[in-house]
């Protein structure tokens, strides 16, 4: 994977940024998707039945994450379940520290205030 590949997908859509976050540490199905970024924001993001799938759609189209063919054998079978790819985590990488600086920017302008 090269780095001009990583940076082409920057900056990343919101919605991308936080469904990478909720796969980061492993592998979910949509609603469970949602939930976890609900509960990360603390309800201040709420993705949308269509939001969440139609990213999920581009991001297995640009190979963020995968879908996987097996699921636990107690599960719905309608459910299908993501995990970040390796080129996805690169990605995520990449949008943090695109993001961090971003916020250094703001500090040193003063939009910021500066932490203690």
């Amino acid at each position: 994977m090269a780095d001009s590949d990583i940076t082409r997908q920057l900056p990343l859509p919101p919605a991308f940024f936080h469904i990478l976050i909720a796969l980061g540490d492993g592998e979910r199905h949509g609603y469970a998707i949602m939930q976890d970024v609900a509960r990360r924001t603390d309800g201040k993001v709420r993705m949308s039945p269509g939001t969440l799938y139609g990213s999920i759609r581009r991001m297995l189209d640009e190979g963020l994450i995968d879908e996987l063919t097996r699921r636990p054998d107690d599960d719905d079978e309608r459910r299908r379940y993501y995990r970040v790819t390796r080129f996805g985590r690169a990605v995520a990488a990449a949008e943090a520290d695109r993001l961090r600086a971003l916020l250094q920017h703001a500090r040193a302008t003063g939009l910021v205030p500066r932490r203690s």
